[in-house]
């Protein structure tokens, strides 16, 4: 199995630089440099049991909210697809089950992740429309107005500098191009958020370590959610990067959130 290889994009500005600024990884502060492979090291851990967990974690109901996400999203026959951190491709199969014809890229830093996508029976009967590239969010191996459409699911809080991915996401868009993001949140109400915290770290560490025998790699996850910006800080880096039309959705009370905007 053979993937399109990640490259770093040779223009000006493209390139990420090595860096001793810092930045967390879950609770731990790292440099900035370390980050994306220590990320890679938890997928390419967690790729074989990833929708599997994502299923026992969310009770199932990380389905209703990608759906939901096709919703306002509204796919259309021929529209292009870019779908970054897209793994195991949950959200490439909706969208072009949904458009009914179109092409999608899977772009993904780790590539066990795309192996794992490549494996799903719904890759072969979509194997003409779909294509699975190595890269990084920061950095797209693709040109400028290239996308009609760009997802990214459950990702950006993995990337080292969210900014600079929402940048990205502007550039390879075409004019009238729809940025759409689904990542988890945070609850309004304290105490709904203090009960869901107490879940998520006494819970789905262990479920981690029962089925995918990977502990850590799910603790990363849980701190990495706390770590993310609430609704209305990330809705300000999405108009940061150019989008107009901005807004965003909560979901199950804003456990999640889908933030939407268009590059006008």
């Amino acid at each position: 199995m053979r993937f399109k290889p990640y490259c770093w994009v040779q223009r000006k500005g493209r390139q990420a630089p090595m860096s001793e600024n810092t930045t967390h990884f879950g609770f731990e502060t790292v440099r900035e440099d370390e980050k994306a492979g220590r990320v890679q090291v938890v997928f390419t851990s967690v790729a074989s049991k990833y929708d599997i967990m994502n299923d026992v974690m969310s009770v199932g109901i990380h389905r209703i909210w990608k759906e939901a996400m096709m919703d306002w999203l509204a796919p259309r026959a021929g529209q292009k697809l870019l779908d970054v951190a897209g793994g195991t491709g949950d959200v490439s199969f909706k969208f072009l089950g949904r458009a009914g014809s179109g092409h999608a890229i899977v772009c993904d830093i780790t590539e066990s992740m795309l192996v794992a996508g490549r494996q799903r029976a719904e890759a072969e009967s979509m194997s003409g429309s779909l294509d699975w590239v190595v890269g990084d969010a920061m950095a797209l191996p693709f040109e400028d107005n290239t996308f009609d459409v760009y997802t990214i699911s459950f990702g950006i809080r993995n990337v080292t500098r969210p900014q600079e991915a929402l940048n990205e996401a502007y550039r390879v868009l075409r004019p009238g191009g729809r940025l759409m993001v689904l990542e988890f949140s945070q609850l309004p109400n304290p105490m709904m958020q203090a009960a869901y915290d107490s879940y998520s770290f006494n819970v789905i560490p262990q479920m981690g370590q029962l089925i995918a025998g990977d502990r850590d790699s799910y603790q990363y996850l849980v701190e990495s959610i706390r770590k993310f910006p609430n609704q209305e800080t990330f809705l300000g880096m999405v108009k940061t990067a150019g989008f107009g039309n901005a807004k965003y959705r909560n979901l199950s009370l804003g456990i999640a959130a889908l933030h939407s905007g268009w590059k006008l």
